[in-house]
């Protein structure tokens, strides 16, 4: 009897950590959520990449604007469409592909 009631407890301790593996595996907390924040770790650290690269180009940009006085040139006569005197600006109309 005490045999059976030693293996019965033992049954019952192995059940119990099975259930509760199981539960802490698949639960909400589990497995599933691990693996979907891994992905959404992923996801931000290309994203972390991405504007780190952006935003080096922007500080080249303004380096390159802050030394050189021909590009700040073109840069300004660009944005505020201005000429120089005696100069002659064409605007021409987009043309559109003809259909035949």
């Amino acid at each position: 009897m005490n045999l059976l009631l030693r293996k019965a407890g033992f049954l019952l301790i192995c059940a119990a950590a099975f259930a509760y593996a199981l539960v802490t595996f698949r639960g909400p907390n589990g497995v599933p959520a691990l693996m979907e924040k891994r992905h959404k770790i992923s996801v931000l650290q290309e994203q972390n990449a991405t504007l780190a690269a952006d935003n080096q180009r922007k500080r080249e940009r303004i380096e390159k604007l802050d030394k050189d006085r021909a590009v700040q040139e073109l840069e300004i006569r660009k944005r505020l469409k201005l000429l120089h005197p005696g100069e002659t600006q064409f605007i021409l109309p987009d043309q559109k592909p003809s259909a035949k």
